[in-house]
């Protein structure tokens, strides 16, 4: 045989042995992908009982652990944060693979316990949260000792006696241990009784001292009537106390392995490492703390054969807790959200009144809610048609009952109402009792019934149009409707030339407006503008021209009135002139004046375009806020349009500031990569940035930075001076100082500290040194306080 043949041959080998190696990984992923997917399944809804599912897949993967041992165990442990809503089912699975192989049980825990430190560190405290629970049930499955989690429980209250952390540190860990309970108590108080009291003893003793400064800023009503507006901590305690008193004993959590008692009560059990709570350090942000809702007691369930639990019984923790998971699993599929909220099987209780009220919870949660509120908007829409004959008619009880106690609402969830309801009436052609609500029109424009009526049609109208809103509304609410929403446009032509001439102003509009229908260029406009003469004391030199720019604003704003996309069109044509007109601080005031002046019939066109332009960097976010507070704004003060154009600045600042951090921190990554490349000798790419191009990057970012310092500066100066001088004034002339306008300013500053805390607590010490000292009115400064204690 030729050497040739020979390598022939020799290459047919290699080529089955490469062909063998191939379809071995294909089958092995194959495997691997059918396992999970039979782990991730279990527990679904299925025609065979979930007790069989899981001892066949029990069986299946304790067949597979032998070669696929680290697929199975990392699945596991990664189906402990992607579905909490299945624990038990889970812990039942491993209680099963544990009873059957103590080796592989005590890898699961392992590398759990590690996945636990590391998000502790990572400080993702949701996650963490699952995992601890889900170590808690492993106690009921006698995989983990009672013992050991006892050992972890006393390590985490210790965190209580820390010096120098603040309260959220403290209450995360605590609230922790107490969530857990309800699932492990029983096997706790029945194993080890003694250790497990002086656990509970310790925590009554902390919550006992805690402060409590925050619960005011973080409530919904400052009233505590009909219901009493608890700290989540002390309702959960209060609640574990109950299930205390009931031996605790609850009916309502779903426990798989009881159906496997005879396999799993002989299985070895593991002792969990030592787990050590992480140092605190400056960058932790914990979990703030939760005020909880309540909007239904049981007088308000009209059927007998469904009871509503007490507000302080295991079963409303229970229930509210599944109904709050469900919604933030399927936060982003509202479908599937609302048929999984109405799957829940509990036939003795009132369904739609929790799903309802822990939707409004969440909707309402303050400071911010846990997702987008569009999304609770559209999910009570699904809720009332997968259940149309009864969703919607507790849908209107709950409104008409937040609707009575808008006296006492914050005044930020009063406009979060106004936004779903207004929302919600849209896809009902606005079709409501509105006759129910006119005692509102012999209220004080400033009261919150009102306020919440006028500002609810004024967003209907952004929903719909003038005549559409004119018509579905009783003809005695023609005082409070919406003005129709059409351009006050200063320089309109009147029928006399001669009159015409005498009026320079309405000569240079008529000139402007000829121009821009020619097409002029911004060069032209910008040579036009220069010949109009300066108003002000011509014995100084100024920066702006406010003639000038009224002429060029109203003007072009009102040749684009027709649309949101004119409006736009003419601003980026002409964006050059605006840059130059608003070149300095007043220039810009006088451009936002001059939008106000045409617009103000219009708050929906007045909100998109100070948005727009301040996107466009045409207008300052710091131009914005000092506007805001002008003396001209001082009637729309408490419009609703105004703080969504104060939050959209600030919200453009913060977004700037984190988009250069991440820049700078890029550029710094990629420079450290191209260094190592060097060190191991391997070419580097020609883009990597230089020393100068960090420095450069770094600059713009101080800058921003200041800026971003500069704007909370800004607001929270003026706000002192506004409500220094109400009180001053209020005082001067021996009238109440807490009135109705006072109460909604106070709210909107209060709104700004909280919504925005994780910026604004950069500069707290600055805060605290220059503005909100000892001398200012104790109104103010409670404000201040309450902000301060939300962080602890």
């Amino acid at each position: 045989m030729s050497r040739r043949r020979a390598h022939e041959d020799d290459d047919s080998d290699s080529d089955d042995g490469r062909s063998r190696s191939k379809r071995h990984r294909t089958e092995n992923i194959d495997i691997e992908e059918r396992l999970e997917k039979l782990i991730l399944k279990v527990g679904d809804k299925s025609s065979a009982s979930l007790e069989s599912n899981l001892e066949g897949l029990a069986a299946v993967l304790e067949h597979d652990i032998a070669n696929y041992k680290t697929k199975i165990i990392r699945i596991l442990c990664d189906v402990v944060i992607g579905y909490p809503d299945k624990m038990t089912v889970y812990t039942t699975l491993v209680g099963l693979l544990n009873a059957k192989n103590y080796t592989c049980g005590g890898e699961f825990i392992e590398i759990l316990v590690r996945d636990l430190k590391d998000v502790l560190k990572a400080c993702e405290f949701e996650k963490a949260r699952y995992m601890i629970l889900f170590l808690a049930d492993l106690v009921n499955c006698h995989v983990v000792s009672a013992s050991s989690l006892l050992s972890l429980y006393d390590n985490f209250i210790e965190v209580c006696l820390e010096d120098n952390i603040p309260q959220t540190r403290s209450d995360w860990y605590v609230h922790t241990v107490l969530y857990t309970l309800p699932w492990v108590g029983k096997e706790l108080f029945l194993n080890k009784e003694n250790e497990f009291n002086k656990l509970l003893v310790s925590i009554q003793s902390y919550l006992g001292k805690r402060s409590k400064t925050h619960l005011h800023a973080l409530k919904v009503w400052s009233s505590d009537s009909p219901h009493v507006q608890e700290d989540r901590l002390d309702c959960m305690w209060a609640q574990i106390k109950h299930l205390q008193s009931n031996a605790w004993t609850e009916r309502l959590i779903r426990r798989p392995y009881l159906a496997f008692e005879s396999a799993l009560q002989d299985a070895l059990q593991h002792t969990l490492p030592n787990i050590i709570p992480p140092s605190h350090h400056e960058d932790a942000l914990y979990p703030l703390p939760v005020v909880v809702f309540r909007m239904f007691d049981y007088t308000d369930v009209p059927d007998e054969t469904t009871v509503l639990p007490g507000s302080h019984s295991i079963e409303r923790f229970i229930i509210d807790e599944q109904l709050h998971l469900t919604l933030l699993l399927n936060q982003y599929e509202r479908k599937d959200c609302a048929a999984t909220l109405l799957m829940f099987k509990e036939e003795k209780i009132p369904l739609n009144y929790m799903i309802i009220e822990t939707v409004f919870a969440q909707m309402f949660r303050l400071p911010n809610p846990p997702t987008v509120e569009i999304f609770y908007h559209s999910l009570i829409l699904e809720l009332c048609k997968l259940q149309p004959s009864t969703m919607p008619i507790v849908l209107v009880q709950a409104t008409e009952m937040l609707f009575s106690r808008l006296d006492s609402m914050n005044t930020v969830c009063i406009e979060r109402f106004v936004n779903w309801l207004s929302y919600h009436l849209s896809n009902f052609q606005f079709k409501w009792t509105w006759e129910d609500w006119s005692e509102v029109l012999k209220m004080d424009p400033m009261a919150p019934k009102a306020m919440f009526v006028r500002e609810l049609l004024t967003k209907c109208l952004w929903l719909s149009y003038h005549k559409r809103i004119v018509e579905m509304c009783p003809d005695e609410f023609a005082s409070i409707l919406p003005a129709e929403p059409r351009p006050k446009f200063r320089y309109h032509a009147p029928d006399d030339e001669i009159e015409t001439e005498t009026m320079p102003e309405l000569m240079y509009s008529l000139r402007l407006t000829k121009s821009i229908k020619a097409k002029c260029t911004p060069e032209d406009v910008l040579d036009f503008l220069k010949e109009i003469p300066n108003p002000l004391d011509d014995s100084v030199e100024h920066t702006h021209n406010p003639l000038a720019i009224d002429v060029f604003v109203q003007t072009l704003l009102n040749l684009g009135a027709k649309s949101f996309s004119h409006s736009f069109a003419a601003i980026a044509k002409f964006n050059k002139v605006f840059k130059e007109l608003g070149s300095s601080d007043e220039g810009q005031q006088c451009i936002l004046k001059s939008m106000y002046d045409l617009w103000s019939d219009h708050q929906q066109m007045m909100l998109v375009l100070v948005n727009k332009m301040m996107k466009t960097n045409l207008l300052s976010v710091s131009a914005v806020a000092n506007w805001i507070f002008s003396e001209e704004m001082m009637r729309d003060f408490t419009r609703f349009y105004v703080w969504d154009t104060l939050h959209a600045s600030i919200r453009k600042m913060n977004k700037q500031v984190n988009q250069l951090q991440l820049e700078v921190e890029e550029m710094k990554d990629k420079k450290e990569e191209a260094a190592n490349k060097v060190n191991d000798g391997l070419d580097v790419d020609e883009n990597v940035p230089t020393e100068d191009d960090i420095e450069a990057l770094e600059e713009k970012l101080d800058t921003a930075q200041s800026d971003q310092k500069n704007l909370f500066l800004i607001i929270f100066q003026r706000f002192i001076m506004m409500l220094s001088n109400h009180i001053a004034n209020s005082e001067t002339h021996g009238q109440e100082v807490n009135t109705l306008w006072f109460k909604w300013a106070l709210d909107r500053l209060r709104q700004v500290f909280l919504q925005h805390h994780s910026v604004v607590r950069q500069y707290n010490n600055t805060l605290e040194t220059l503005m909100f000292t000892s001398d200012i009115d104790f109104h103010i400064l409670t404000v201040f306080n309450e902000f301060q204690a939300l962080r602890g």
